[in-house]
């Protein structure tokens, strides 16, 4: 009882807290490994992770009413942001998705992967749900409009992650399973007009992950040593920094969208059961957080926000076992870099606000 009413003071969910303390020290551990050993990449990721921990600490302080408040502002800024990304954006690695604000490079279509939701769930908040028809087609004009903005780039993964964020939420309002179908028969219908739209590296990736072995030295590269990798960790593994695939460097990414294939072949099929308890755990909790949400905008968002993080979980891992396309998606807290785990952070912190705030909803909202 005193660790909860110290969670409610402190706006910290601890178990939540200590479940992804625990996934992102295990990233560093596997980081060590995957880099070479490299102690300063190291020593970056823990800055990143300290900064990124108390980004979610702060906005776990704000109550989930400010956060609704707030949801129309951020999402027409983020909108705005990304037509001039179109205009005035920074290109690198042939793509522009980047602007340059002098002291630092942005990537605003991160900021959609939160706002998505958070417009999506402040839109349904107030309304019967399940939503009729109307709703839901304004509700995927809100998803849409995003999502093609940052396609538009081209970042398709990010895209599909956005996407993904705001259907989350629209199928927990009680989406029927009727309309699912009815849009996966859209989507499925149109999939082949979209072919003609895609960048030839796009195509090349849908080959690649239909045939991988056609261009085994090429395109396939990347799928093949990630599988060489993950089948030769077995069920124990070979150890701790005792990855041939990671060490003689035959994987390409292993520290950041390859790292699972480097966790495979280290800690073999063991390991990973342990590394899906994780974040099994961590999914959970933030389920029973929604389930137990006192007011719609709260439930909405905090279930979308879990299941986006399920979707990258469910993608990396699809992508490195050759069972997806790749799309450049990190392994959610474990991966090497800054912008997705600071991302996904502050989206937990929206879950604890939530969940610690929830006592003061009947009277502020």
């Amino acid at each position: 009882m005193e660790e909860q009413n110290l969670g409610q003071r402190l706006h910290i969910d601890f178990p939540l807290f200590f479940g992804i303390l625990a996934l992102s020290i295990l990233g560093l551990v596997v980081i060590y490994s995957a880099g070479g050993q490299d102690i300063e990449l190291v020593y970056k990721q823990s800055i990143k992770l300290v900064i990124a921990l108390a980004g979610m600490i702060i906005i776990a302080q704000l109550s989930p009413a400010k956060i609704a408040r707030w949801s129309f502002v951020l999402y027409v800024t983020g909108l705005i942001l990304l037509i001039m990304v179109i205009f005035y954006g920074d290109v690198g690695k042939g793509a522009q998705r980047w602007l340059d604000l002098k002291m630092f490079r942005f990537q605003p279509s991160e900021l959609m992967k939160l706002t998505v939701p958070m417009m999506v769930a402040y839109y349904l908040a107030n309304k019967i749900l399940p939503p009729t028809i109307s709703k839901v087609l304004m509700v995927c004009f809100l998803i849409i409009l995003p999502v093609l903005l940052i396609a538009k780039q081209p970042d398709l993964g990010t895209a599909l992650l956005v996407a993904a964020a705001g259907f989350s939420v629209l199928f927990i309002a009680g989406l029927s399973w009727r309309l699912v179908a009815v849009i996966g028969a859209l989507g499925a219908a149109v999939a082949p007009l979209l072919w003609s739209f895609m960048h030839s590296y796009q195509k090349r990736r849908v080959l690649t992950f239909l045939n991988p072995e056609n261009d085994p030295l090429g395109a396939g590269y990347h799928t093949i040593q990630s599988k060489i990798a993950i089948g030769s960790g077995g069920f124990y593994g070979k150890g701790w920094l005792n990855g041939t695939q990671s060490h003689l460097e035959f994987l390409p990414e292993r520290s950041t969208d390859f790292i699972f294939a480097v966790f495979c072949e280290e800690f073999g099929m063991l390991g990973v059961l342990f590394l899906l308890c994780i974040y099994l755990f961590i999914i959970l909790r933030g389920l029973y957080i929604a389930i137990n949400a006192q007011h719609n905008f709260g439930r909405l968002l905090a279930s979308g926000l879990t299941l986006t993080f399920f979707v990258y979980i469910f993608v990396n891992m699809g992508m490195v076992t050759g069972q997806l396309p790749i799309v450049g998606i990190p392994l959610p807290l474990v991966s090497h870099g800054g912008t997705s785990m600071v991302t996904l952070t502050i989206g937990f912190g929206i879950i604890m606000s939530i969940h610690t705030h929830r006592r003061f909803l009947s009277s502020k909202t």
